[in-house]
């Protein structure tokens, strides 16, 4: 066998020999961003807004999703003609640049640390439940922090961060988190 050739069909088999494992993590990476659409709608249902945060009773809950467009699907259609407190749920996808201003929650997944902490930095103090995937989400000011424990998807929650929003979370969800940490103010 010629030597190019050789070596285009050495590369072929080593590819064929990745596609299981590669198919795995798709449907891994697919599985866990059904997941952390599902929670996102949840913590919505577990969580409080401060009075006059809805300009109506019916006023839409406003989930923001930057830097993770797979999730922000999954989230569009979990939350298709549903609502939450008698809110219609409707998803908003933020590119970079755009304020999380006028959300409820906004969920960052897979930025650039930098845009990441700009984006929890304009939602500090607002009624903006902040729900994060960076390793060291709380430590940017994320309010709620995805991980994976012992191959599980899990969230730890900041209560100083969640007071600052003014906003209350329940006591089934905190009990349901892997760390709470810190106390409300």
């Amino acid at each position: 066998m010629a030597r190019p050739r050789r070596r285009a069909v050495l590369a072929a088999l080593a590819c064929a020999a990745l596609l299981p494992q590669l198919s795995a993590r798709a449907q891994g990476m697919a599985l866990e961003n059904q997941v952390k659409a599902a929670y996102l709608y949840k913590f919505a249902s577990f969580t409080e807004w401060p009075a006059g945060t809805f300009a109506r009773p019916d006023s839409p809950l406003l989930i923001a999703v930057a830097g993770n467009d797979a999730v922000a699907r999954e989230l569009e259609q979990i939350v298709a003609a549903r609502t939450v407190a008698g809110h219609p749920v409707q998803v908003r996808r933020l590119k970079p640049g755009d304020s999380p201003a006028g959300v409820h929650m906004l969920y960052i997944g897979a930025l650039e640390r930098a845009a990441a902490a700009a984006l929890l930095a304009q939602a500090r103090s607002l009624p903006v439940l902040t729900v994060s995937d960076a390793d060291d989400g709380l430590a940017l000011g994320a309010m709620i922090n995805f991980l994976i424990d012992q191959e599980r998807l899990r969230f730890d929650v900041a209560l100083r961060q969640v007071a600052l929003g003014r906003l209350r979370i329940s006591a089934r969800m905190l009990a349901a988190a892997h760390k709470v940490e810190g106390e409300a103010t």
